[in-house]
């Protein structure tokens, strides 16, 4: 009992987000040991230490990355476990937390609250708890359905209803949650010509990575549309839809032109349309892949790395530094090259807090990344630069894709790689706050002087 009230204790002096940390390590101890229970492993299959440990990260962190293969690796009963690890990464693991609470009917406190919040990015607590349930909702519904769509589908490819399931749930809950994992050894290129099934895990992978409060506010309009009564998205819900799909079209339209002029030659209009689509959407931080990214030009590889170096929206299942990160650096740009000394933006101002937070989110993703480059190039010689940038972006957006390199790396290369993915996971600014610890406010303030600047 003195034990764990001293445990207690001792976690109390954590502030909420180096809790946070603390979590997703314990989570992925817990991934690691439940995918090394017995029956996980196919009969005949060992996994070293480290390459079970890089799939626990990559799980948690929902990237995809892999050093072996999922399909020629887990049984049925593994599978299922890394569905599970998916979800608790996916949804997050505050939320899956107040989940069980709320069936047991525990009493949500602050001190939880407090956690829910760091853990997606909210600034205020009220309304935490029904944000979580929303979440909770939103999501299975999305991946049930989802699940359900591609396993009757999915008939026509396997003999057996039972594996058609099996394939469907898991590409349904891998794109929703964006990780990127496959059971097929291929991804998704056995299906480069089915439409069907792209356009779903399309709009499942876009569901997943567009932000829980965005998904949130399209169900209240919709409900307070059929009760016709009025209803105004939040400048977030604003911010992050325009951003989003605006670097979706951008990032189809690009790397049509690129490959219209090398990959896609002999391809018919609609399987170019189809492919750079596809790979725009999945380079958000999905990872998953209907085409060999490793034949793009490294103009396209290049292009996708700064693609999931964006990443996918604040609280949502994907990494990067984010799309309102990336939206606010611009809208800045824009309006400094103006001369305006605020941001305006759908008739509303941005704080200049929010400013400073961007530039430090992009700056030390930039450092992050370059250090990470550097080190692999170290590391791993031999290997091409386009390929090592491709690789650290992929990990640090939590996207998955590869160029093939991720299971020939050094243990060193697979560490970096690892704390990459956790790091994209958890979020910049939590991860800066865990090593600065709990913020001294200053009750005295020094004379301003200008700098000469450019």
């Amino acid at each position: 009992m003195d034990r764990t009230k001293r445990a207690r204790e001792n976690l109390n002096k954590f502030t909420p987000t180096q809790l946070i940390v603390f979590y997703y390590f314990l989570a992925i101890a817990v991934a690691f040991l439940l995918l090394n229970l017995p029956g996980v492993y196919l009969p005949g299959v060992d996994v070293r230490f480290v390459d079970s440990l890089f799939t626990a990260v990559s799980a948690v962190s929902v990237t995809g990355l892999s050093t072996i293969s999922i399909g020629g690796t887990y049984t049925t009963f593994g599978i299922i476990v890394l569905m599970f690890v998916l979800q608790l990464g996916g949804i997050g693991i505050m939320s899956l937390g107040t989940f069980f609470w709320l069936i047991i009917k525990k009493r949500i406190g602050m001190r939880e609250r407090q956690l829910i919040m760091v853990d997606h990015n909210q600034y205020s607590l009220e309304g935490v708890v029904r944000l979580i349930q929303e979440i909770i909702k939103i999501m299975f519904t999305i991946e049930i359905t989802g699940g359900l769509i591609l396993s009757f589908y999915l008939t026509q490819y396997y003999d057996t209803m039972k594996e058609a399931f099996l394939h469907g749930m898991f590409m349904a809950v891998s794109a929703t949650t964006n990780a990127g994992f496959d059971i097929t050894e291929a991804s998704l290129t056995p299906y480069f010509s089915d439409y069907f099934i792209q356009v779903v895990v399309m709009i499942l992978i876009i569901l997943g990575a567009i932000g829980f409060p965005v998904l949130i506010e399209v169900k209240g309009f919709i409900t307070r549309r059929k009760e016709k009564m009025p209803y105004r998205f939040s400048l977030f819900t604003k911010i992050t839809t325009v951003t989003f799909g605006g670097l979706l079209v951008f990032g189809a339209v690009m790397i049509f032109i690129i490959e219209s002029f090398n990959s896609f030659q002999g391809m018919n209009w609609h399987e170019k349309v189809f492919t750079a689509l596809f790979h725009s959407v999945s380079a958000r931080s999905a990872g998953l892949t209907t085409y060999d990214v490793t034949e793009f030009s490294d103009a396209s590889s290049i292009f996708m790395s700064v693609l999931m170096f964006i990443g996918a929206s604040p609280s949502s299942v994907g990494g990067g530094i984010r799309t309102t990160t990336f939206a606010i650096a611009i809208l800045f740009l824009i309006h400094f090259a103006r001369g305006n000394e605020v941001i305006h933006v759908f008739h509303r101002q941005i704080k200049l807090v929010d400013v400073f937070r961007s530039y430090a989110v992009i700056i030390l993703a930039g450092l992050l990344v370059f250090s990470s480059i550097i080190i692999l190039s170290i590391t791993e010689p031999g290997v091409p630069l386009v390929a090592l940038l491709f690789e650290v972006t992929s990990a640090f957006g939590t996207c998955g894709m590869s160029l093939g390199i991720t299971s020939d790396l050094t243990n060193i290369g697979k560490f970096t790689l690892m704390i990459l993915m956790f790091i994209g996971r958890v979020g910049l600014i939590s991860f800066l706050f865990t090593l600065g610890g709990k913020t001294n406010k200053m009750n005295y303030r020094y004379p301003k002087e200008r700098v000469i600047i450019g």
